[in-house]
């Protein structure tokens, strides 16, 4: 740290230096985020709030008020009236709030010490960091193709089952799983179920609108007992804005710590400190959206990604699956994936690739477009022309 400060002209000119090395949504090159550009009012809110500590809530009762809106409102895309829970900085803390609900509920209540979670092998990475973490053993669950074996659950589980993990928007592949026929099991053997809709949670109820025929995947299913679902994803807030909803408070309780210095003197959630600004972008732009602009936009991004679909086996490139969401996993029988990928960024496009199986992953957010889609394609038609 220098001696003395720094004018704001010199910090500003410092920063936009670092800042111009940044790739930006807009310039519709960033092809395997599953996050976008936040809504304009988003941003402008989260400024406003900066200040608020949801950790000591007592203190900022108003911003807890926000909170609670925005929790009721997401819980009324997936079927719950009266959900718990809390605006948290991701997918990943929101997973692993629900693992550790999961271990605390079958230690208290099922004197379980030796916790299993049965997890798909499409699941998030977040759940290793979650078992590590906790103490659980993950237990892999069957596939068939790409999503969860219903058929080999039963075999799965034991005594130490604490959680059993489903997906509804696949990270790598965006397919939804069935949760309905899991919940069954999940409550035949009295097993805690989450649902991991990091992604889908902000597609999948509009699109159901809209008569596309997905499996009912959220709290309408009496075995859900947690559901993950991320408003910094297609919910268009702010970054970091994530979502934990719960059934039922006593989920929460069993993960209550004492906090006796600050005004409400328990906490549940991973960290002390929490920004209140994202619980306030999160409401803005649900209210500012509405049902109907979501349901636009889950239109529009469905519709490019058909367009991105036909355009990819017009040209000779495969696909894995058919898209259920706005995914879409490709590859080349002649081009290495890896190579394929490199390819690609040398010509300025970031795209990720799939671990299972091993594939392009293009999300197609709001930030692309159709000239980004053509002008892709472009480029793809004359990779596969030159190898």
């Amino acid at each position: 740290m220098d001696r003395k400060p720094k004018s704001k002209e010199e910090i500003f000119e410092e920063l936009e230096q670092y800042q111009e090395k940044d790739m930006k949504y807009s310039d519709g090159r960033i092809l395997g985020s599953m996050c976008t550009e936040a809504e304009p009012i988003a941003k402008e809110v989260f400024y406003k709030f900066i200040n608020s500590n949801l950790g000591d809530p007592g203190l900022f009762p108003g911003t807890k008020a926000i909170e609670d809106k925005a929790i009721k409102m997401i819980g009324s895309l997936v079927s719950i009236d009266d959900p718990y829970g809390h605006i948290v900085t991701g997918g990943t803390e929101a997973n692993l709030m629900a693992m550790r609900a999961a271990r605390n509920y079958a230690r208290r209540y099922k004197n379980i010490t030796e916790p299993e979670m049965i997890v798909p092998k499409s699941a998030h990475f977040s759940f290793k960091k979650a078992a590590d973490m906790f103490g659980m053993k993950v237990v892999e669950a069957d596939m068939d193709g790409y999503l969860i074996d219903v058929n080999s659950l039963e075999n799965k589980i034991n005594k130490n089952t604490a959680v059993i993990v489903a997906i509804a928007g696949t990270t790598e592949l965006g397919l939804i799983d069935n949760v309905e026929e899991i919940a069954e099991i999940a409550k035949k053997h009295d097993i805690y179920l989450h649902v991991d809709a990091a992604f889908g949670g902000f597609v999948i109820p509009f699109l159901k609108e809209e008569g596309y025929d997905f499996p009912k995947f959220d709290f309408s299913l009496d075995a859900v007992c947690s559901m993950t679902i991320d408003p910094h994803k297609m919910g268009l807030s702010v970054i970091p804005s994530g979502c934990i909803l719960f059934r039922d408070k006593k989920y929460l309780d069993v993960m209550a710590v004492k906090a006796p210095y600050l005004t409400k003197k328990e906490q549940s959630t991973i960290v002390g400190t929490r920004s209140g600004a994202s619980s306030a972008a999160t409401l803005a732009v649900m209210e500012s959206l509405g049902r109907e602009g979501y349901r636009k936009l889950a239109l529009d991004v469905m519709d490019k990604t058909m367009m991105l679909k036909e355009g990819l086996e017009d040209i000779g490139y495969d696909l894995v699956v058919e898209p259920q969401l706005n995914i879409v996993a490709f590859y080349h029988k002649d081009i290495d994936t890896d190579y394929l990928a490199d390819l690609l960024e040398q010509r300025g496009w970031r795209v990720s690739t799939s671990f299972y199986p091993k594939a392009i992953r293009v999300i197609v957010m709001k930030h692309i477009s159709r000239d980004n889609i053509r002008d892709l394609l472009v480029d793809l038609k004359a990779i596969s022309y030159n190898i």
